[in-house]
This record gives structure tokens, C-alpha cells and sequence, in this order.
């Protein structure tokens, strides 16, 4: 799957599970995905919302690098092939 679609589709579902009031549109691939309203337990749901979404499975351990919008789109980039 490509990026553009891995990206569009990852704002979707982090929008449903933020806790912030967050402006979507502006969100760009080096925002950190800490500053958009996800804690540890909103991650886990995040998690488990990507994996549904994208039919992938991984260990959230593989996550721990990732710090920002893009280093995500490019992890599931990867997984989706």
C-alpha cells in the first residue's frame, strides 16, 4: 500500500481515538503523535485499531522507535507491502 493511502487512512482512524480537540488538516507527516492527544491507553486502542483496519498483526513492542506521524505511516507501509 502506498504512503499517501497509509497516511490518509491513519489520520482516519487516530481522529477516533484522540482525546484532543485536533485540527486534521494540519497534522503533517513529522507531527509527534504524542502532541495529538494519545496516551499509553489510547495507543493500545490505536494499535488495535490499525491492525483491524489494515488486517496486519504485529507486537506493539515493534512501536517503540516511532515518534511521529511518519515514522508510523512508513512501519505500516512496510507491513501492508
Amino acid at each position: 500500500m502506498d504512503q499517501a493511502t497509509v497516511a490518509d487512512q491513519l489520520k482516519t482512524l487516530m481522529r477516533h481515538s484522540s482525546r484532543l480537540p485536533v485540527d486534521w488538516d494540519a497534522v503533517a507527516l513529522d507531527s509527534r503523535i504524542d502532541s495529538l492527544g494519545f496516551d499509553s491507553l489510547t495507543i493500545m486502542d490505536l494499535i488495535y485499531e490499525i491492525q483491524q483496519a489494515f488486517h496486519i498483526e504485529f507486537d506493539p513492542d515493534e512501536m517503540t522507535a516511532i515518534q511521529t506521524v511518519g515514522d508510523l505511516v512508513e512501519f505500516l507501509a512496510r507491513k501492508t507491502g
